[in-house]
């Protein structure tokens, strides 16, 4: 079958007509300029064999199930590596809310860091890298490794140009920048300089995380997908460990009385606003860390820094090009939480915080699924397409959504059902106390609501990118920025609904951002066949998770932590096993396929 399919595309037309009819004549209007901006022409034919070669293979794999195996395989590398960084993330919140609870000092943090949050979002899980990823995968296999270094090389040149005059900007205008995204801090004496002193100190984290993403997209399209999702971890343990003693160096009497107190204590004023500063250097080394620790690995793959600047470069032109557009088409999500925070902000102490804790734990799912198959699917997508391969891609990509649904609506299940345990667990310490812990819990619940579409945004916008096409999520996320501050507008200023009002709005409209795509890549490229057939199996696995942890609050009842643990522990193992067994029964073939897997390789022991 391999080989037959191999023969069917070598011999296949230059122009693929079967693949280009798919796109209407006003759309091969505009590819024939994207083609030749993106490098999509067929300049060298022992490339295009070649990648015909690995589209077939993709194909034929996909077809025996060994595809999704594979997809699988190097997707739970990264899930694994982005799992521990978002465990650590949540062990660093933890430490915040530990030391400062949810009030005046933790909600300046969070809005300071929400701007070079939201370029983290979009260079290291986003725009830029996938980007960078599309070009430099279709520069590496047409004009060969000396032309895909070189383009890496100007890329990061004129990055380091273009952010490093951002970071100035920023830091000059971060009181104006506070006054913009969150106008009821004014409101709270002290809390808009503070925040506008954070925002300064946090600005230069832009131009540590834009280089460290250029560093991801190369390591992943050379098929290293291991170190680069750990850098974040590296981000995540420098952020606590020199920032505790940043955070002790520069207000060594606010520690003294948290101790002596057990974490009871409120002090909050100038020491407290010290201690966080010294937090806020500690995610600067974060940042700067998680650069450094990819270093080794790119001069492994044989990547060398180049002096060329060039900003009519094709291929940098093409980054660009790419990057506008899908710095919006990535930015959805995290522009609503932005717009969440600026209503939230006129709610008083502590709402700007409650949702940020929520919010957090959606990024462990939305991290270990939709980032992961997304970084690994990319490549692999990038490489169909530009070898004609429509077959192929639409594989890839069926499989991927089947994957991060199947991970997804279980996790968002059996989050929201134990959404006060969760967040007692992690955050209910020092001055986080169980009023704190029942707001968050109230989001988290809100937030679930949409995690799968969270998830498969982080899918299908790299989809696109991989078709040279970087307009359609953008004018779809416009249109979802626009809907998410309507609403977010009409449930605070019209309704007067609290915190959870707004999250509950975040989900309907990444539900409503990923339908929107998910229609429009159909009909672009042809049916995901599949994509339904799973559902029914997903859904009823799903309750099944539910029932379990329904089951576990019941028997074990009370809020203490030991109570709360105890539960945890039990219903991972005992709704994942649930979910597998259900799921399985009503006929989804992933289960199944991981199943015999698991047994064979127990056999072989």
């Amino acid at each position: 079958m391999l080989d037959c399919l191999s023969e069917i595309t070598q011999g296949a037309p230059e122009e693929a007509p079967h693949f280009r009819k798919l796109l209407g004549a006003e759309d091969q209007q505009h590819n024939r300029q994207d083609h030749h901006q993106l490098g999509y022409a067929q300049t060298e034919h022992q490339h295009d064999t070649s990648l015909r070669n690995d589209a077939s293979q993709d194909l034929s794999a996909t077809k025996s199930g060994g595809g999704s195996w594979r997809l699988a395989r190097s997707s739970a590398v990264v899930a694994l590596a982005v799992g521990v960084s978002r465990v650590l993330g949540l062990v660093r919140e933890q430490v915040f809310a530990g030391l400062f609870g949810a009030g005046r000092e933790l909600d300046a943090f969070v809005t300071a860091f929400r701007i070079p949050n939201l370029f983290r979002d979009l260079f290291a899980e986003g725009a830029l890298s996938a980007a960078f990823v599309t070009t430099f995968t279709k520069s590496r296999a047409r004009e060969g490794e000396a032309a895909a270094w070189r383009l890496a090389s100007m890329v990061t040149n004129a990055l380091a140009v273009v952010v490093g005059l951002l970071v100035v900007l920023g830091m000059v205008f971060s009181p104006e920048i506070v006054d913009l995204i969150a106008p009821g801090f004014s409101a709270v004496p002290g809390k808009a300089e503070l925040t506008a002193d954070l925002t300064r100190l946090l600005f230069p984290f832009l131009l540590f995380i834009a280089l460290a993403a250029v560093a991801m997209g190369v390591l992943n399209t050379c098929g290293h997908f291991g170190v680069p999702a750990s850098a974040s971890s590296f981000f995540n343990l420098a952020s606590i460990l020199v920032g505790l003693l940043g955070a002790w160096w520069l207000a060594p009497d606010y520690f003294d009385v948290i101790w002596q107190s057990g974490g009871r204590a409120i002090l909050d004023g100038e020491p407290a606003a010290r201690a966080m500063k010294g937090m806020a250097l500690g995610t600067l080394a974060g940042g700067l860390l998680q650069l450094g620790i990819q270093l080794p690995s790119l001069w492994q793959v044989g990547y060398r820094q180049r002096l060329a600047l060039s900003f009519r470069d094709p291929g940098v032109r093409e980054v660009l090009r790419l990057m506008g557009p899908a710095t919006i088409g990535a930015a959805a999500v995290q522009v609503n939480v932005l717009v969440s925070t600026n209503f939230a902000s006129t709610l008083g102490d502590g709402a700007v915080s409650w949702l940020n804790v929520a919010f957090r734990f959606m990024q462990l799912p939305i991290g270990l699924f939709g980032v992961a198959v997304g970084t690994v699917a990319l490549p692999r997508a990038s490489r169909q397409i530009a070898a004609e391969d429509h077959e192929a891609f639409l594989a890839t990509i069926t499989s991927a959504l089947r994957m991060v649904f199947a991970l997804c609506i279980p996790a968002a299940v059996g989050l929201a059902v134990l959404s006060e345990d969760v967040v007692g667990v992690v955050y209910q310490h020092g001055r986080f106390g169980p009023r704190d812990t029942e707001m968050a819990a109230r989001a988290l619940v809100a937030y679930t609501i949409g995690l799968a579409g969270y998830a498969n945004v982080k899918v299908l916008v790299p989809a696109f990118y991989a078709l040279g096409d970087a307009r359609t999520p953008a004018l779809v996320a416009l249109f979802s920025i626009l809907v998410n501050a309507i609403l977010a507008w009409l449930a605070i200023h019209q309704f007067g609904l609290g915190h959870t009002a707004l999250a509950g709005v975040t989900s309907a409209v990444a539900l409503v951002n990923f339908s929107i795509l998910l229609v429009l890549i159909q009909s672009r490229v042809g049916r995901l066949k599949g994509l339904g057939d799973a559902l029914v199996p997903i859904l009823a696995g799903a309750a099944a998770v539910g029932g379990v942890a329904l089951a576990l609050r019941r028997l074990v009842p009370g809020e203490d932590f030991s109570s709360r643990m105890t539960v945890l522990i039990l219903a991972i193992p005992l709704g994942a096993g649930a979910f597998m067994m259900v799921a399985e029964r009503f006929g989804l073939r992933e289960m199944e396929g991981l199943r015999r897997r698991l047994a064979a390789r127990w056999r072989s022991r």
